[in-house]
């Protein structure tokens, strides 16, 4: 099963618990922050998605794989969740919610839609597996070795925290062979049918490309009751740009009637 951390509630509240779903190259650490935020009245839950952080490896990557990983952790917790997902934990969350829609009670997907796009993230893993981890104990000096080949800083420090500095010799926590292979998968979308009927939200960054007008018609015929909005001033990472606006748009999203 996925490797799970639990963030427990400060104040037990009636809400369900909330599932956090990590995107390509992510792990649960990644979402620590928010996770204890979103705690203060409900158990919060982040899951390390296969072939990523502290959870197995397996030789397939694909979206009904990465949907069944997630039923399969909500069944073991049981009940129902409100699941969170950002882009390709957002893909896989969505996944889940029309496969297992009795699983699911809020779905909030966090800047990705039901498309296949055209981009590719290879040219992220020949960087890292590029990388010279000989003698490598500071992050920093890691840094400074994946400047070579990545320029924005921010995004170099959110792949180093993929990087486990406390193994002899350092290891990547990703499977970058399997992820690579499976890279077709990871950017496209699966032939998947039914609808899920529950209350979904669209969260968007307002400078960000991944969920355009023209896909809401696809995004309607599988979630008639979405709704949709968007955090000014951020791009596909919006949860890490503007955490408080983000955590306070799923505070709102998720709070049931008294």
């Amino acid at each position: 099963m996925l490797n799970i951390i639990h963030h427990p509630a400060e104040t037990a509240g009636q809400t369900p618990p909330l599932l956090i779903v990590h995107g390509l190259f992510g792990s649960a650490r990644n979402w620590g922050v928010i996770a204890r935020r979103m705690a203060a009245d409900r158990d919060v839950y982040a899951v390390d998605m296969r072939n990523h952080g502290e959870s197995p490896q397996q030789a397939h990557h694909s979206y009904p794989e990465m949907a069944a990983d997630l039923a399969e952790v909500i069944r073991s917790l049981g009940g129902r969740f409100d699941v969170m997902g950002h882009s390709m934990g957002g893909k896989a969350a969505m996944v889940l919610a029309l496969v297992a829609p009795k699983l699911v009670d809020r779905l909030i997907v966090a800047d990705i839609a039901p498309v296949a796009y055209s981009h590719d993230n290879t040219h992220h893993i020949a960087a890292m597996r590029a990388l010279d981890l000989t003698g490598l104990t500071a992050r920093s000096e890691a840094d400074k070795r994946l400047a070579s080949s990545v320029d924005e800083a921010s995004l170099r420090a959110f792949f180093l925290q993929s990087l486990d500095l406390k193994s002899d010799p350092p290891r990547w926590r990703l499977n970058l062979d399997v992820l690579e292979a499976e890279m077709p998968k990871i950017v496209g979308w699966p032939e998947v049918s039914g609808q899920f009927d529950g209350p979904t939200l669209f969260l968007t960054g307002s400078e960000s490309a991944y969920v355009l007008p023209e896909y809401r018609p696809a995004i309607k015929a599988l979630f008639p009751n979405a709704r949709f909005a968007k955090i000014p001033g951020t791009g596909h990472w919006l949860h890490a740009e503007k955490p408080r606006e983000f955590e306070q748009t799923l505070r709102v999203f998720l709070t049931r009637p008294a």
